[in-house]
């Protein structure tokens, strides 16, 4: 059972969102043979103070 956890800078559209689910989720199918049924892809979406790196923000 594949967990695919995925991290973004938000600003994306619901369809964005959607397309990147569906194409992750197809593309551990094809590589692992995992039933998509038991494919799980977490998606968070990281606000503007949520992410920094060497001090400064970066969302």
């Amino acid at each position: 059972m594949p967990f695919v956890h995925i991290e973004l800078i938000k600003g994306r559209s619901d369809e964005q969102i959607t397309n990147l689910m569906k194409d992750v989720t197809e593309a551990v199918h094809k590589n692992t043979g995992a039933p998509k049924e038991h494919i799980h892809v977490i998606i968070n979406e990281l606000g503007k103070h949520s992410y920094g790196q060497g001090g400064e923000w970066r969302a």
